[in-house]
């Protein structure tokens, strides 16, 4: 279990003297500076667009839940059983009201974010049931683990929020997980984050909590947190992901309305239809999200994976994958609403070529799609049944790269450089011009976890590979971490309110839970 005492001062001269090598200076929202690479024309959206529509009103949503049915018959939806037939008119009514775009506001106010249009955020990956730890080593994580990604969340400078749990602390009951796991985010580090939608009562502790550390009329006007709630694709939203949806949504918090794809098991065996299906379904719970609150904060959201139809197993790097985060980022800003999707995932079992090409993929199919909130942005491997600790640094490092590239082109030196040019004449080179000197640390983007020095000098040091390299750099990084502290009146309400509801929750049957 995550000790909740002050950690030691002692060493704070020796760290304050590493930290000088390292920057952990969060880098700003994701402003892009390149083209969206869009493969519909307006008659092919409208196509998609009319699919969907056709679905809400003929094939209906199923809502198993009797809060939102009454809900839907008074917002003027036909209702038969749980399934509601929802009008385009009213459709496009609701999601009229959300909001383009809105400001993330984080602990730290200089690490608050612009959202939606061109801005996007990286967050890391979510859910994991096991990690791969510091001796790359699959197990079972901790509320210690836990902690230690939200220090590595809160010192990478692309990853811009702490998420909530990365991995599954198995040292702690289930039904009081989400107290724990809310805390740590807010404990380790000052980044906005994730809150858990597990259940409807789980939800408003997160919220309550978020009242805590915000204040409760800041949070009424500013979305702090955001919650997720996953469909049962084809084409039906449960009765926990719906109370939690309501809990955000009252509480004017973002929440990302994810179908869970899984193409060809859950959707038809093809890209297009996919992604009418998916449309359609994120559509009635963006909608319901208004039907909830006006003008609320709300995200549209999906998990995207295609299946192998030699074994039915979940596929990541696909190019239809890729193809369809291009469409949903068009039907997204069509109907303008920010999106989300999936980045660096993997289904390899160790961090290795597979995990790198699968994660390449789609972190680069985001870029060029123009997503707003990039989920699973660190960690994700073996399709998301395991974190590793040395694919979290790399991937992070990775969206830094990609960070760079959707910036697009600078011109704010072009006259100097092109100056040098005949400075330097041809024959020469430029390693000792005044130009170079002033932007070799910004001119081109330089990993630090990649190697590119010779094979002599590689097998020097160590013939060190990219996995063992990685976890070197995560165990200096949690030795250099210092944790940004919480107000000492706001932390001990927490654990005031964390200790309350745990004598609330039943832990002893909780433990006895499936996981």
């Amino acid at each position: 279990m995550t000790t909740l005492a002050k950690p030691a001062r002692r060493g704070r001269g020796a760290r304050r003297e590493i930290r000088q090598t390292r920057d952990v200076s969060m880098l700003p929202a994701l402003k892009r500076g390149i083209p969206l690479t869009e493969p519909m024309d307006q008659e092919q959206i409208e196509r998609i667009d009319a699919a969907s529509m056709h679905i809400l009103e003929n094939v209906g949503v199923v809502f198993r839940d009797e809060i939102a049915l009454e809900d839907w018959r008074q917002a003027g939806a036909k209702v038969e059983g749980e399934t509601v037939y929802l009008d385009r008119g009213l459709v496009r009514d609701l999601i009229a009201t959300i909001p383009e775009t809105f400001t993330y506001h984080a602990r730290d106010p200089k690490k608050s974010l612009p959202f939606g249009r061109d801005h996007g955020i990286f967050v890391p990956m979510t859910g994991a049931p096991f990690l791969r730890d510091l001796d790359d080593v699959r197990r079972n994580p901790t509320l210690d683990d836990l902690a230690n990604f939200h220090k590595l969340s809160h010192m990478l400078p692309a990853m811009h929020s702490s998420a909530h749990h990365i991995v599954e602390p198995y040292d702690h009951p289930i039904s009081q997980r989400h107290l724990r796991i809310t805390y740590s985010s807010m404990k380790h580090s000052d980044k906005t984050f994730m809150g858990m939608t597990t259940s409807p009562k789980n939800a408003e502790d997160v919220i309550d909590m978020c009242r805590i550390l915000f204040g409760a009329d800041f949070i009424d006007s500013h979305p702090v947190v955001t919650g997720n709630c996953n469909g049962n694709s084809p084409l039906v939203w449960d009765e926990t992901m719906l109370g939690a949806m309501r809990a955000f949504s009252r509480a004017n918090q973002p929440v990302l309305c994810s179908p869970f794809v899984l193409g060809g098991a859950n959707t038809p065996a093809s890209v297009a239809p996919t992604v009418a299906q998916l449309n359609a379904e994120a559509l009635s719970a963006l909608a319901y999200t208004q039907v909830i609150r006006r003008g609320a904060p709300a995200i549209y959201g999906h998990y995207l994976s295609t299946v192998s139809m030699k074994s039915g197993a979940p596929m990541a790097g696909t190019p239809e994958i890729s193809l369809m985060n291009l469409m949903i980022g068009q039907m997204a800003r069509f109907y303008g609403v920010p999106w989300r999707s999936s980045t660096t995932l993997g289904g390899a079992k160790t961090f290795d070529a597979q995990a790198g090409y699968e994660s390449a993929t789609t972190l680069m199919a985001l870029q060029m799609a123009g997503t707003n909130y990039m989920w699973h942005a660190a960690g994700w491997n073996e399709a998301g049944m395991h974190c590793s600790m040395a694919k979290f640094v790399v991937d992070a490092e990775q969206c830094a790269m990609a960070y760079r590239m959707a910036e697009g082109i600078r011109w704010d030196d072009f006259d100097e450089a092109i100056a040098a040019v005949a400075d330097i004449g041809p024959g020469g080179h430029y390693l000792g011009h005044e130009h170079t000197l002033a932007n070799f640390q910004r001119a081109f983007f330089m990993p630090d976890l990649f190697d590119n020095n010779s094979i002599e000098q590689w097998q020097a040091e160590g013939s060190i590979e990219v996995n063992e390299r990685a976890l070197t750099t995560v165990k200096t990084m949690l030795k250099e971490y210092e944790e940004p502290k919480l107000d000492e009146g706001v932390n001990e309400a927490l654990l005031d309110y964390i200790a309350r509801r745990e004598r609330e929750i039943p832990a002893a049957d909780a433990l006895n839970q499936d996981h």
